[in-house]
């Protein structure tokens, strides 16, 4: 065991479209599960030291989280698009064309986020005032905001990128990124936000800068690792041009994935926008306890993105069979998993909380807003699993139909009612969340037991 575990993390390559299951997961989930633990990292480190420098600083951060959201939902939808349609080229056993298909991800990724990111720049202000922010939120934030929406290349980057890594079966590759773009986060924001030695002191700023200059080093370590040939996928001179047909299978796939989750983000978006009304020190507590949702929930999308590689790979292996089973057998390793880490989440919430801010109403707020999504955890399990699977499979628009019933029909909806027309406040909203990931779990189960995703070709 303790062999595979170094073979994991080593990156050792490995044909996923034999040999055990569980063998397969664990080489897979493993360094899916250390990179997107890093990745959650980023939002929990930011919030931490931003923390200390005052409640308007964390909502800031919670309001500009809550809109990044939607560019990391296109991200996200992209980078589903370039797992799905690498991995199904890894299965043909044809890396040469999962290496051409990569460079067009590049392109794609570089044209999105540009614009993407320049319309936030101009935006910065209007988008605070959009979300509700005080005019003395608006006024110590606007310049983070500018900064970490006008990094969106840098962050389409990082997701495309690593997207590829995972089709790949190369996930430690994606790992070693993370690693070193939150190791330079977590080194340069208390150098930026407090201006130790040499440095500016730039208050919540400076967790943008830090941020972002973490965010491109990660980028360049990519690039690095895809054109010198020390990955299975080797973008070479001849992979260097403009493949239209490439490109309109790849935005097929990810415009669907990017809808997707862009329906999701933007449920949290209106639902933040909800909970502003009910002042800074909600937005804070509500912000703190998603963060530390995110950093104990994301490692469980490793075991999700494990499935969707092993979906799309043996696909692509023809396979079918031994694809489905794999994504049951991740679902059921992610609901042991988030039963175990929502008790400990419940159990230690009122510690938890005050880590990051003792103000008492942040700290209540952030308590029960802990230990409600807790509960909802467990039947998020197979949901976000099955999800990911659809998505490995190049099925991105069953998942699509699914977030639009449960988010926007339902959650949004039954929050107003919950929170507003009830007056139930945060608590409001803390339940209907859940609620909608329930119903979300058991539609993509009913359809996954169908199999029409297995006759997708990408």
């Amino acid at each position: 065991m303790l062999t595979l575990i170094l073979d994991a993390i080593r990156g050792k390559e490995r044909d996923y479209t034999a040999g055990g299951l569980n063998q397969a997961l664990i080489l897979l989930a493993i360094p899916m599960v250390i990179e997107m633990s890093m990745e959650s990292l980023f939002a929990l480190v930011d919030v931490f030291f931003v923390s200390k420098v005052g409640v308007n600083a964390v909502t800031t951060v919670g309001l500009t989280e809550s809109v990044l959201t939607l560019v990391y939902s296109l991200a996200i939808g992209c980078m589903s698009g370039a797992t799905a349609l690498v991995a199904r080229r890894i299965g043909e056993k044809d890396p040469d064309a999962a290496s051409h298909t990569a460079f067009q991800t590049i392109l794609v990724a570089l044209v999105v986020g540009a614009i993407t990111g320049i319309i936030g720049i101009v935006l910065a202000d209007d988008i605070l005032q959009f979300m509700g922010a005080s005019s003395a939120v608006k006024k110590e934030g606007s310049t983070f905001v500018k900064i970490m929406l006008g990094s969106n290349v840098v962050i389409m980057l990082l997701f495309m990128l690593n997207g590829i890594f995972r089709g790949a079966g190369n996930p430690a590759i994606a790992m070693r990124t993370l690693l070193l773009a939150n190791g330079l986060n977590i080194i340069l924001d208390p150098l930026f936000i407090f201006g130790w030695g040499p440095f500016p002191e730039l208050g919540v700023t400076g967790a943008a800068v830090a941020t972002t200059i973490g965010r491109s080093v990660g980028v360049c370590y990519q690039l690095y690792m895809l054109f010198s040939g020390k990955s299975t996928v080797h973008i070479q001179a001849k992979h260097l041009k403009v493949d239209w047909g490439v490109i309109r299978r790849l935005m097929d796939v990810s415009i669907s994935g990017a809808v997707q989750f862009l329906i999701a983000s933007a449920s949290w978006v209106f639902l933040m926008r909800i909970i502003a009304q009910f002042g800074s020190q909600s937005v804070a507590g509500y912000t703190i306890a998603i963060r530390v949702l995110i950093f104990v929930l994301l490692p469980s999308w490793g075991l999700a993105n494990a499935a969707a590689t092993l979906v799309g790979q043996n696909l692509g292996a023809k396979q079918p069979d031994r694809a489905e089973q794999s994504a049951w057998r991740a679902g059921y390793f992610n609901m042991i998993f988030l039963v175990i880490v929502s008790l400990i989440c419940i159990a230690l919430a009122p510690w938890i909380i005050p880590l990051f801010n003792a103000d008492p109403e942040v700290v209540k707020i952030g308590i029960m807003t802990l230990r409600v999504f807790s509960i909802g955890n467990v039947f998020y399990a197979y949901g976000m699993v099955l999800s990911q699977a659809f998505n490995g499979a190049g099925d991105t628009r069953t998942p699509l139909i699914g977030n639009l019933i449960c988010f926007w029909l339902i959650e949004i909806p039954l929050g107003y009612f919950l929170a507003i027309t009830l007056g139930w406040g945060v608590l409001g909203i803390c339940i209907c969340v859940p609620a909608a990931e329930t119903i979300l779990a058991i539609l993509l189960i009913v359809l996954f037991k169908r199999g029409k995703w297995k006759l997708r070709e990408v």
